[in-house]
């Protein structure tokens, strides 16, 4: 899954689509790890176009959040499907993680 970005005042707008899976999730990971080493501080995944998370994809979004912790900056999680919401909540990951309804609500948090 190549990724796009936008580029906001506040954050760094990773818009995410389709599945994240064991197939793709490690690159998904490498791709947005190369944003944080290229200096990304506050990034926003929006998850409004994305059908499915696997544990692949969950394991990259704590891994990208935890980086961002240790490095001063901070994750927020915006747009969730009510089916990929549904897996963020059964694992407990809302409870963890920043995430608003909305990109604008997500950006305000910044």
């Amino acid at each position: 899954m190549p990724i796009t970005t936008e580029t906001t005042a506040a954050a760094t707008i990773v818009p995410l689509q389709g599945q994240i899976n064991s197939t793709n999730a490690n690159g998904l990971e490498a791709e947005v790890l190369t944003l944080l080493d290229g200096g990304v501080k506050n990034l926003v995944l929006d998850f409004s176009a994305l059908d499915y998370i696997s544990s692949a994809g969950l394991r990259m979004v704590l891994v990208v959040a935890k980086r961002l912790k240790q490095e001063g900056g901070q994750l927020v999680l915006c747009a969730m499907q009510p089916h990929v919401r549904e897996v963020f909540d059964i694992s407990g990951f809302l409870a963890i993680l920043n995430v608003e309804a909305t990109r604008a609500d997500a950006l305000a948090r910044f």
